[in-house]
């Protein structure tokens, strides 16, 4: 006869051992078992039992007024907390900066992956994640605080290449969550928005030899559930405790929401367009960056503008957005259903979406900064005294392919005004997010570098680039003064070469007309003929080459243009403004290399950026071509005088076939 597995919360609770480890799911304010934390809460208020627990989970899961996790945070019921965001329970992260608790701030993703190594009996994660970050080992191993003194992190040589080892921390007692659940516990999430690790976890304590605890909303029949439906078996749960529907919400802000659970599609009419503001003006410039038919991970804070000036532009259905606990498509949602989506196209478990993030599946992520350093350093993690946490942070911007930091140049009170496209600043912010050293390294600039991960960061007032040299100045917005409004606001000059305005656009009302820009339309009004120079004038000015499919529009257009003039041409190449992702410039040298052995007799380009010419000079020599890159248009047209002579040369009939 079957066992009937569904009891009480209290009669769960009642199996959790003194020093035991627990793990719960959870992500921000979605898919809490609340009933579970309410329950072990009340038992160890009313009893001084079960005490010294440790508490393993990835994202926060509490509203950070003291639900979900923030409920545990009595003195003495936890001793140990590994945590990848501690701001989601205030208190408990209070504790550990006054030393009364041990704690680890490891990455989300990293946590994630280490249920199934726990699940699989290995001793624990092999990862490059968090290198030469506080997470390192060199740099602090993730510690939270001078009363945890054991290393769960460790450096590796693999082959000649460093690793971080996370050290995986067996568990006795998981406490997940679900829709559905039969008398033997099998569990299906049909009105749940997101099924996170659950059944990593639900694995990870069975095998070591814990207890399962599922809070689900209903009970059903046995043979009621479908197989595929079933997302953790029976076999993995020892208790099902049934919620009162206010424990059970959807997340803390919505009871229930059909369309962010995936059970029905609903027109989405448009996000609420931004006023044009600040958060506006910031997201607007990040869009820039969005790779068309690219796949894209949003930040909280104000890379969420994003979507809204996505949405405005018509351009959504040409990214796909999606969010490390696991939504894949759709609208993306925020406030307190933030990590879900509506009318989203798949829902994965967190750990295979980091695995897709931490295997390079990104190509672009936003995130917010809290504080910049002259070496590109970010701090989200610890600042102002408090710890909040990394997160995801680090697992998607060091693997995404790139990078773009958002947020306002200065924090606490700052206002500005827009007027006639210009930006005027009317009352500064009270700190400084542009120190001379972060408060913590959440992200390494110097690493990113080594990488060639291309890396901007955007204010409302500029922008600023990744370089080696350390955070370069590359643009302004209209009405900003550097020597008033950026540099007296900053702890460190950064490097000032050629720094343009902001696209003007940005600062009007109207819709900015990006597809155009994304979707390469203008590509062919920039290439023209003149047939009797026989030159072809390539006008790059202010183009962006963000990902190789960019670069292979430009090189088709290119290849046209010199069909239809019959023979070998003397090209000039305008770069004036022109960016070109960092991670780009040897396949863009490529394309020059086979440009000039197939259609060109001459090619000469220019460029006032001073690094953008040492760039390109850089990428060509290494493909043995000539490095023929001025600063000024009349030396390149001058350059090309000279060589004309020998330009006529017609294409060969193997080329003219292609």
């Amino acid at each position: 006869m079957k066992k009937n597995k569904v009891i009480s919360a209290q009669e769960a609770i009642a199996l959790i051992r003194e020093n035991d480890v627990v793990t719960t799911t959870g992500f921000v304010q979605s898919c809490i078992p609340e009933a579970l934390h309410a329950a072990l809460e009340q038992r160890y208020v009313e009893t001084g039992s079960p005490r010294g627990l440790t508490l393993i989970m990835t994202a926060g899961a509490g509203d950070s007024k003291g639900l979900g996790t923030g409920r545990l945070h009595h003195d003495g019921l936890l001793a140990r907390v590994i945590a990848a965001n501690f701001g989601r329970m205030p208190k408990v992260a209070q504790a550990a900066t006054e030393n009364r608790i041990r704690g680890y701030n490891l990455p989300q993703g990293v946590i994630s992956q280490l249920y199934r190594a726990c699940a699989a009996g290995q001793p624990g994660l092999f990862s490059k994640v968090g290198l030469h970050t506080y997470v390192d080992p060199r740099h602090g191993g993730a510690k939270v605080n001078e009363l945890t003194q054991d290393d769960i992190v460790k450096l590796v040589e693999v082959d000649g290449e460093e690793w971080l080892f996370y050290t995986a921390t067996k568990i006795d007692v998981a406490f997940i969550r679900a829709t559905s659940a039969d008398p033997s516990g099998n569990l299906s999430y049909e009105k749940e928005a997101l099924t996170l690790d659950c059944l990593a976890q639900a694995m990870a304590a069975r095998n070591n030899g814990g207890i399962v605890i599922a809070q689900v909303e209903r009970i059903v029949d046995d043979g009621y559930l479908l197989p595929k439906d079933v997302r953790v078996p029976g076999i993995l749960v020892d208790c099902v405790v049934v919620a009162e529907p206010e424990m059970h919400r959807m997340n803390y802000g919505v009871m229930h929401d059909a369309a962010l659970a995936g059970e029905i599609r609903v027109p989405v009419t448009g996000i609420k367009r931004m006023a044009l503001n600040e958060r506006k003006i910031i997201a607007r410039r990040a869009a820039f960056e969005l790779p068309p038919n690219g796949v894209v991970n949003l930040g909280v804070g104000a890379p969420e503008g994003i979507s809204s000036v996505a949405n405005e532009e018509k351009i959504t259905p040409y990214i796909t957005l999606t969010t490390e606990a696991g939504a894949v498509g759709g609208v993306l949602a925020s406030g307190s259903s933030f990590g879900a989506a509506t009318n989203a196209d798949c829902i994965i478990d967190q750990n295979q979406m980091f695995d897709f993030y931490d295997g390079g599946g990104l190509d672009m992520t936003c995130l917010g900064m809290a504080e910049c350093d002259e070496a590109g350093n970010v701090n989200t993690s610890k600042f102002a005294g408090k710890l909040n946490g990394c997160g995801g942070f680090i697992n998607i911007s060091q693997n995404a392919r790139s990078v773009v930091f958002a947020g306002t140049f200065t924090a606490g009170g700052l206002e500005i005004a827009v007027d006639d496209g210009r930006v005027k600043i009317v009352k500064e912010g009270r700190a400084r997010k542009f120190v001379s050293q972060v408060a913590q390294n959440t992200f390494s600039g110097p690493y990113a570098v080594q990488k060639s991960q291309p890396v901007i960061y955007v204010t409302e007032r500029c922008v600023f680039q990744l370089t080696p040299e350390g955070l370069e100045l590359i643009e302004v917005a209209p009405g900003i003064d550097i020597e008033r409004d950026i540099l007296p606001h900053m702890d460190f000059k950064p490097v000032i070469r050629n720094p343009v305005p902001m696209d003007p656009r940005i600062f009007r009302e109207e819709p900015m007309d990006l597809a155009s820009d994304l979707l390469n339309l203008d590509l062919k009004d920039r290439v023209s003929y003149d047939p009797d120079r026989n030159l072809l004038f390539i006008n790059l000015e202010g183009w962006y080459c963000r990902v190789k499919s960019d670069m292979d529009e430009l090189r088709l257009t290119i290849v046209e243009a010199c069909r239809k003039a019959g023979q070998r041409v003397n090209s000039v190449v305008n770069h004036d403004g022109f960016k070109l992702n960092e991670n780009l410039y040897d396949d863009y040298a490529s394309m020059i290399q086979y440009l000039q052995a197939n259609y060109y007799a001459t090619t000469t380009r220019y460029a006032t950026s001073a690094f953008l010419r040492l760039k390109m000079e850089e990428a060509l020599k290494k493909r043995g071509v000539a490095p023929h890159v001025f600063e000024r248009k009349e030396d390149a047209d001058s350059f090309v005088g000279t060589v004309d002579k020998r330009a006529r040369k017609q294409i060969s009939p193997a080329v003219a076939a292609e």
